[in-house]
């Protein structure tokens, strides 16, 4: 008789996993994020102005794929926050690192700049920038060498910033 009670429970637990299964499995799958809001933080002068404060967009203006992408990574390392990665879409040219910026004393824009090892050139935009400091990188690009792991993290404000940060309540 415990034999058959035992049968008998497994016999429905597999039916109901097999169902619920089955259920999940044919399900189309919700992967959008409703509640994706922003949060404003703002940074007085003369306070620091921090890797976790920073989006950096990459464009890769060089013949080497995936470029863009390394150096996102390679900044996120040091805690700065990827933006948009992608192929130029800029008509300016680079030969190694060219920010996008109407403002090169933009403390956000220093402390990028301080990133790279290589000499960081300058340009007005030429497209709609995103959030954030916007980088293209070219072919002279050393992907070894490029960053400085030495370089710090947080430069000193020299004004009052508002920065966006993205964040995604948990279900």
């Amino acid at each position: 008789m415990k034999t058959f009670a035992t049968l008998a429970t497994s016999a429905v637990v597999l039916v109901i996993g097999a169902l619920v299964g089955f259920q999940l499995l044919t399900a189309s799958a919700d992967t959008t994020v409703d509640n994706t809001t922003c949060e404003d933080r703002t940074v007085a002068k003369g306070e620091p102005v921090t890797s976790n404060l920073v989006q950096v967009n990459v464009f890769n203006a060089s013949e080497r794929s995936g470029l863009a992408n390394r150096v996102t990574i390679n900044l996120q390392r040091k805690g700065f926050l990827g933006g948009k990665v992608a192929n130029n879409e800029s008509a300016v040219k680079t030969r190694a690192v060219t920010i996008l910026t109407t403002d090169k004393d933009d403390p956000r824009v220093r402390l990028v700049a301080q990133q790279f090892r290589d000499k960081v050139e300058y340009a007005e935009p030429d497209i709609a920038l995103e959030d954030g400091v916007t980088v293209i990188v070219g072919d002279s690009y050393d992907t070894k060498n490029g960053i400085d792991d030495d370089a710090g993290i947080e430069v000193k404000s020299d004004r009052e910033l508002t920065v966006c940060i993205l964040t995604a309540p948990l279900p």
